[in-house]
C-alpha cells in the first residue's frame, strides 16, 4: 500500500500541485500527467491487465470499499 506522504512526493516531481487532493484524485492527476487513463479506484479494476502498475493494490482495495 502506497502512503499519502510517497503520492504527494511522486506528484511534486511530476510538478503537480497535490494541495487539497485526495489520494484518489492525486492518483488520477499523476496518472494523466504520465499519459495513462485516469482509472484510479474505478470499475476498471475488474478487467485491469496493468499487473506492473504502481498503484494496483491500492487501486483494487479503493474499489472493493
Amino acid at each position: 500500500m502506497v502512503k499519502i506522504a510517497d503520492i504527494r512526493k511522486i506528484a511534486r516531481q511530476q510538478g503537480i500541485n497535490s494541495w487539497k487532493l485526495n489520494k484518489t484524485d492525486l492518483i488520477r492527476t499523476i496518472q494523466r500527467a504520465e499519459g495513462y487513463s485516469d482509472c484510479f479506484a474505478t470499475a476498471g479494476v475488474r478487467t485491469c491487465d496493468q499487473f506492473d502498475c504502481l498503484w494496483r493494490e491500492d487501486c483494487a482495495n479503493a474499489f472493493s470499499s
